[in-house]
This record gives C-alpha cells, structure tokens and sequence, in this order.
C-alpha cells in the first residue's frame, strides 16, 4: 500500500488580503474624481462615440448620409461627470427656492 508525506495545507483565504489593494484603489479613486470633474466643468462636451465627432455617419450604398442620432448631429456629447454635475446643480437650485 502506498503511504502520502504529510502535507501541509495553506492558509484559508481570507478578506484582510483584499483589503491592502482595495485601499489604494479606493484611494486613487479618491484623487482622480475631483481632476475628472474639474475636467468635466472646462471641456463638458467630448467626441460622439458613434460617430466620431463628424455628426453624420455614411449609408450602407453610395455617399449618402445620415445624421448621426446619439448626437443629433453636432458631433458632441455630455460626459458623464457632467451629467452628474448638473444634476448636482439642479438638485442645490430646487432645494434652495
């Protein structure tokens, strides 16, 4: 019969090891939010993902077009921190009347 060496077994997991880097995730989120709105309240608007910024998107046949319809065809769009600001502003505008 064949006998096993004894083996050592490793230690359970546990959450106290996620914790280190969820800290330093959390405390870079921490850094980047305010320099993303900064950003979001000089440059609000960015480059329509669907249609790259030109406000029109080419037919299936021939050099027809269409105007792009997540833009409306300004080839610009509302980032999302923007969104947020807003309605942050229009949140302190209600409660302050």
């Amino acid at each position: 019969m064949l006998t096993l060496a004894a083996t050592s077994t490793p230690d359970p997991a546990t959450y106290s090891d996620l914790l280190v880097p969820l800290a330093w995730l959390l405390l870079a989120g921490l850094i980047a939010a305010p320099f993303y709105l900064g950003l979001c309240w000089i440059w609000p608007f960015t480059a329509c993902r669907r249609c790259h910024g030109a406000g029109k998107r080419g037919a299936w046949i021939g050099r027809g077009f269409r105007y792009c319809t997540h833009c409306d065809g300004t080839g610009a769009r509302l980032r999302a921190g923007r969104h947020v600001l807003n309605y942050l502003r229009r949140t302190h505008r209600a409660g302050h009347r």
